[in-house]
């Protein structure tokens, strides 16, 4: 259990409040049996949506999923949370454009020394493909990206959009993608929407590595047991 220091740093200013939370909860009694590291809430609605799905309550399993607001503030949670600091066992998921930037981050860190990008899973942090929005159309197909998306009556801000001069020409996929983040919410929104539409055995492998590996890190003997489907 972390002492009065580490609660003391995480009441410093300038830290992000997030973290702060996040860090200040860790320090308890009751902190995470482990916490997955995401870079934002799309990230998150994903993750949580998927492990309902499984069965699981990621909340009740002492699981956090923590944004960090970005690759970049990947070293001050892997400092506080890693070996060196609280030590509670950590999982992650990245964008591939971020993957260089998390192994480095896990290497300096003592966590993943001398992996590769390609080993990062190895040491709990899966790397999407391009990002978690593009798994997820991908595992669902366009036809029913743009079903979810007329269920949510936006398909004509999606044709809209499409008729941009900058859009007319990409591959549909690309636009389906770049339409989830045009506007604030939304792709928070659509991750947990099509993470909810997904067929079970089709949900994105990055998004079902990092909840078993972060499942096994909390609770090894209940991690061990199959998950409770789906009604």
């Amino acid at each position: 259990m972390a002492g009065p220091g580490v609660r003391q740093f995480c009441q410093t200013g300038g830290m992000d409040p997030g973290l702060r939370r996040l860090l200040t909860a860790a320090a308890e009694p009751g902190r995470p049996a482990a916490v997955v590291l995401v870079e934002g809430a799309s990230d998150r609605a994903a993750l949580t949506t998927a492990a309902r799905r499984q069965g699981h309550d990621l909340a009740a399993d002492g699981i956090r999923v923590a944004e960090m607001g970005g690759a970049t503030n990947l070293g001050h949670f892997l400092e506080v949370l890693g070996p060196a600091g609280l030590g509670v066992p950590l999982a992650g998921l990245c964008d591939a454009a971020e993957a260089p930037v998390f192994r480095r981050a896990l290497d300096r860190a003592g966590l993943a020394p001398g992996l590769t990008v390609a080993g990062l899973p190895r040491a709990g942090f899966f790397v999407c493909r391009a990002d978690l929005e593009d798994e997820l159309i991908r595992a669902l197909g366009p036809a029913t990206v743009q079903d979810v998306i007329e269920a949510q009556g936006e398909l004509r801000s999606l044709r809209r959009f499409q008729d941009q001069p900058a859009q007319r020409n990409r591959e549909l996929t690309a636009q389906l993608r770049r339409f989830l983040g045009t506007r604030s919410g939304r792709k928070a929104k659509y991750a947990r929407l099509l993470a909810e539409a997904v067929e079970l055995a089709l949900m994105p492998a990055p998004l079902v590595g990092v909840l078993g590996y972060a499942r096994r890190a909390a609770t090894p003997a209940e991690a061990a047991r199959p998950a409770r489907p789906e009604p």
